[in-house]
């Protein structure tokens, strides 16, 4: 029996790039984003694993919200799982400050946002 004969949904696993991977181009690419800068804000004060995508309250769509975690995945700042029907993240901050000492905290400080 299919997934939509069953009422589920079938989706890829997200893939993860690892900070070590990722160029300070792109870190930085990630993470001049006003909306991308607010997942991070929410994710850092958040326990892991507890938000799932659909409860940010950013100002975009649906599928815009995906390419933002996306672009977060690629940069190596989040990482996602399934559980269910929902798709919850944690921010990689241990991995990331090991790769950019330093960065996330200019990120989350209040006024480096204008």
């Amino acid at each position: 029996m299919s997934d939509q004969a069953t009422g589920g949904s079938h989706r890829p696993a997200p893939v993860h790039t690892h900070p070590d991977e990722v160029s300070v181009l792109t870190a930085l690419s990630a993470v001049a984003d006003p909306v991308r800068i607010e997942l991070i804000r929410e994710l850092a004060s958040s326990p892991e694993w507890t938000r799932s995508c659909g409860s940010f309250d950013v100002p975009v769509g649906k599928a815009a919200k995906s390419h933002h975690f996306t672009v977060l995945r690629g940069a190596g700042l989040v990482e996602q799982r399934d559980e269910g029907p929902k798709r919850v993240n944690r921010l990689r901050r241990e991995e990331f400050d090991a790769r950019f000492p330093g960065l996330l905290d200019l990120i989350l400080r209040a006024d480096s946002v204008t």
